[in-house]
C-alpha cells in the first residue's frame, strides 16, 4: 500500500512541487520523487512494502525501455498469473569463460527486474494498453506517464478501494491519494472553494459522494475508470467497469449449485489476498461477513492466523464475545482490547484531519482503533466489507420492498405524521423513514435508516443560496429490472460503499501504515452476487442467506443466532454527556452566522430536541458539529 502524487503543467514546475511526506502515513518505508527531464511533470510516492521489500521495487518505477513511469497504490493479486502471460524480450549474456577457464553457454536473462505486482503492472500496460485493466484482480490506483507522447494515463480499480483525487486549471492536473497532497501545493490551495453540493449531499448521507469532494475543483476520480490526459491537458475519461453492466437479463435460482459457487469464489478470493512478504491477519468482529473470511484464511495457514477486534464498556455496542467464541471455533491467535470511552473520545479528534473533507460516519473511531491493535502484530489485514450490499444485509432493503409502490408510500407518508408527532424516539424515527413521496427513494431510505436529514429537513436548514435541488440518484435502466430491494442495494454499491465503507477502512488503517484488503469484493464474487436470486440473498426468514450456509460450512450456526450489531460508538450517550461541548462549541449563533450555511433558529430546535430525548437525532447532530469542525480548520483563504 502507498501514497502517490503527481502534476502535469503545460508551464513547467519552477513554482509546483510535490510534498510526498505529507502521505508517509501511507508508505513509511521509502520514498521518492521523479522530475521529467522537460520540467512538466513530476511524481511523488511513499511506500509501504509488502510484495518485494527490496529497493529495487521502490517507486516511481521505470519501465526498461525507459519510456514509461509509473506510480502506483494497491496490490494485484494475480501479478504472477499475468507475468506469464507477458511476451517480453530476453537478453542474452554471453559469457566466452570464466575465470577458471572453462566455456559457458549463452545465459538468458528475463527482463523483469523485481518480483513486485508493481512492475507487473507497467509491464502489462506496455503490453496490452488501457486493455491491461480487464486482466487486473485487485485494487488499485496508479499513473503511468509515457515520456515519449507526453500522456498521462490513470485509472482506479472496479470498486474505487484505492482513493483517487484529481484537480485540473488551465495551466496544471494533478492527482493525489489524499486529498491532503493537493491542498498543500500553494498554487492549487489559492484556487479551491467551497463546493456547496457536496455540503447538502453531506448533510443527506453523512459522506461525499463521488464525483464530487467538499472543493469544487478537486474531484474523486470515478471507480472502474481510466482517464488519459494529452500535453495539452484535455482530459478524456473512459469507463472500462461499472456494477451494473454485470448485472444479466437472467438470475441464478440453484441454492446448490450457488452455494458451491460461492465456497468457490470465496476461497479463491481469500487465498489470492494471502499472497504478501510480511504477516497477515484480519478484523474479526465476530459478525457473518468477517467471521468467513477469517475462518477460510485460517484454512490456508498452517499456523494459527492472527485475528484482531475491539470492544466497549457499554454492552450495546460490544461485540468481543461473539468474536472470541468465532477465534476460538476456528482456532485462531486472537487478539482483542477493550477500550475506554476516553480512548475513543480523544480518537474522535482526528477525524478531521484523517478524513481531509467533512466525514460523519463514526464508526471510524472503532476502526482506527482495531487498526492500531492489527498493526502492533502485523502489515495487512483482510475485512469483511462488502458482504451486506452483495447479500443483502441491511434493514434497508426491508424498507424498500415495503415502500416499493406509490400506494404503499401513499399510506405510509400519511401514517408518519401522527407517529412524528405522539411516538417514542424510535417511532418517530420510524415515521422520518415513511415521510416520502418517491422521490430520491433510495437515497431518502438510506439517509433515515444512518439517522441524517432528509431532504425535507435540508429544504429547511440550508440556506437557500447554497440549496442544491438537484436530484442525486434515479434507478437505473439495466438488462432485467431489479426488485426494490436490489436496486437499494445497487445504491448501497455505487456510492455508500466507495465513498463510505472504503474511505473509513483506507484511511483509519492507512493512518498506521496498515494495508486492508477486502476479498469479498473480488470482482468475481461482485459479478455472481448481482446475478443471484434475491431469494438466496434475503430469503427463507434470513439475510444473507447463501453467505450464511457457505459460512456454516465453517462454522456452527449457533454461533450466529442473534441480531445483527453494527460497528459502533455510543456517539449519542456521549454527546449528551461528556462530549455535549462539542455541540457549545461548534453550533453555537457565532459559528454558524459565521459560515452562513445553516439557519442558526432550525439547528437550534434539533439540539433541544436531541437533549430532551429524541436520541435519534445524534447522527444529524454530529454531522452538523462534524461540518462546522471542519469549515473552522480548513476553509480556503
Amino acid at each position: 500500500m502507498c501514497g502517490i502524487v503527481g502534476i502535469f503543467t503545460k508551464v513547467g514546475l519552477d513554482h509546483i512541487k510535490v510534498t510526498p511526506e505529507v502521505l508517509s502515513h501511507r508508505g513509511p518505508d521509502a520514498s521518492g520523487v521523479w522530475n521529467s527531464d522537460d520540467n512538466k511533470v513530476t511524481f511523488g510516492h511513499t511506500r509501504l512494502s509488502v510484495i518485494d521489500l527490496s529497493e529495487a521495487a521502490n517507486q516511481p518505477f521505470h519501465s526498461s525501455d525507459g519510456r514509461y513511469v509509473v506510480v502506483y497504490n494497491g496490490e494485484l493479486y494475480n501479478h504472477l498469473e499475468i507475468r506469464k502471460k507477458i511476451h517480453v524480450p530476453e537478453v542474452t549474456n554471453q559469457v566466452v569463460a570464466s575465470s577458471a577457464g572453462l566455456s559457458h553457454e549463452p545465459e538468458t536473462v528475463n527482463i523483469f527486474r523485481t518480483k513486485s505486482d508493481t512492475e507487473s503492472l507497467l509491464a502489462a500496460y506496455q503490453q496490452w494498453g488501457p486493455a491491461c485493466l480487464d486482466r487486473f484482480n485487485g485494487m488499485f490506483a496508479f499513473a503511468i506517464y509515457d515520456k515519449r507522447d507526453q500522456a498521462l494515463f490513470l485509472a482506479r480499480d472496479h470498486m474505487g478501494i484505492k482513493p483517487l483525487f484529481w484537480y485540473k486549471d488551465d495551466d496544471t492536473f494533478a492527482f493525489a491519494s489524499e486529498i491532503k497532497a493537493l491542498t498543500t501545493i500553494p498554487a492549487i490551495k489559492s484556487k479551491l472553494t467551497i463546493n456547496s453540493r457536496a455540503i447538502s449531499r453531506f448533510l443527506h448521507l453523512g459522506y461525499i459522494p463521488a464525483p464530487d469532494t467538499i472543493y469544487t475543483e478537486i474531484k474523486k476520480f470515478p471507480q472502474g475508470h481510466y482517464a488519459i490526459i494529452d500535453k495539452t491537458l484535455d482530459v478524456t475519461f473512459r469507463k472500462w467497469w461499472s456494477a451494473e453492466d454485470q448485472i444479466e437479463p437472467q438470475i441464478f435460482e440453484d441454492e446448490l449449485k450457488a452455494m458451491d459457487k460461492l465456497q468457490e469464489l470465496v476461497e479463491d478470493a481469500v487465498h489470492k489476498r494471502l499472497l504478501a512478504d510480511v504477516s497477515v491477519g484480519s478484523f474479526l468482529s465476530g459478525g457473518i461477513d468477517s467471521s468467513l473470511v477469517s475462518a477460510v484464511a485460517q484454512r490456508f495457514s498452517d499456523k494459527p492466523f492472527k485475528t484482531f477486534n475491539i470492544g466497549f464498556e457499554d454492552q450495546k455496542f460490544d461485540e468481543s464475545k461473539y468474536a472470541e467464541k468465532v477465534a476460538k471455533a476456528i482456532g485462531t491467535e486472537h487478539h482483542h482490547h477493550r477500550i475506554k470511552e476516553h480512548e475513543a473520545m480523544e480518537l474522535l479528534m482526528d477525524i478531521i484531519p484523517v478524513y481531509d473533507e467533512p466525514f460523519a460516519d463514526s464508526s471510524s473511531i472503532p476502526t482506527m482503533l482495531v487498526s492500531k491493535l492489527a498493526r502492533k502484530e502485523v502489515k495487512v489485514v483482510l475485512t469483511g466489507d462488502g458482504g451486506d450490499e452483495l447479500f443483502h444485509g441491511y434493514g434497508s432493503y426491508l424498507w424498500a420492498e415495503r415502500l416499493r409502490t406509490s400506494g404503499r408510500r401513499l399510506i405510509a407518508n400519511t401514517a408518519s405524521y401522527p407517529l412524528s408527532q405522539f411516538g417514542n424516539s424510535r417511532i418517530k424515527r420510524i415515521a422520518e423513514l415513511m415521510s416520502t413521496n418517491g422521490n430520491s427513494l433510495r437515497s431518502h431510505i438510506f439517509s433515515q435508516e444512518q439517522y441524517f436529514f432528509s431532504n425535507k429537513e435540508i429544504n429547511k436548514l440550508l440556506v437557500d443560496s447554497i440549496y442544491d435541488k438537484s436530484q442525486f440518484y434515479d434507478d437505473p435502466d439495466l438488462k432485467r429490472k431489479l426488485s426494490p430491494s436490489e436496486n437499494q442495494a445497487l445504491f448501497d454499491l455505487k456510492y455508500y460503499l466507495p465513498d463510505d465503507l472504503l474511505v473509513k477502512v483506507d484511511r483509519a488503517t492507512m493512518r498506521y501504515s496498515l494495508e486492508a484488503r477486502v476479498p469479498l469484493l473480488d470482482y468475481r464474487i461482485i459479478n455472481f452476487a448481482l446475478n443471484l436470486s434475491p431469494g438466496l440473498k434475503n430469503g427463507f426468514g434470513s439475510d444473507k442467506y447463501l453467505l450464511k450456509k457457505v459460512l456454516f460450512n465453517y462454522l456452527p450456526a449457533q454461533l450466529f443466532e442473534r441480531p445483527k450489531q453494527g460497528f459502533g460508538i455510543p456517539l449519542g450517550k456521549w454527546l449528551n454527556g461528556e462530549m455535549g461541548y462539542l455541540i457549545d462549541k461548534y453550533l453555537n449563533p457565532e459559528m454558524i452566522g459565521q459560515y452562513g450555511i445553516v439557519w442558526y433558529p432550525v439547528v437550534r430546535k434539533y439540539i433541544e430536541r436531541f437533549r430532551k430525548g429524541e436520541s435519534y437525532l445524534y447522527n444529524r447532530i454530529w454531522a452538523l458539529i462534524v461540518l462546522h469542525w471542519w469549515m473552522h480548520k480548513n476553509q480556503p483563504e
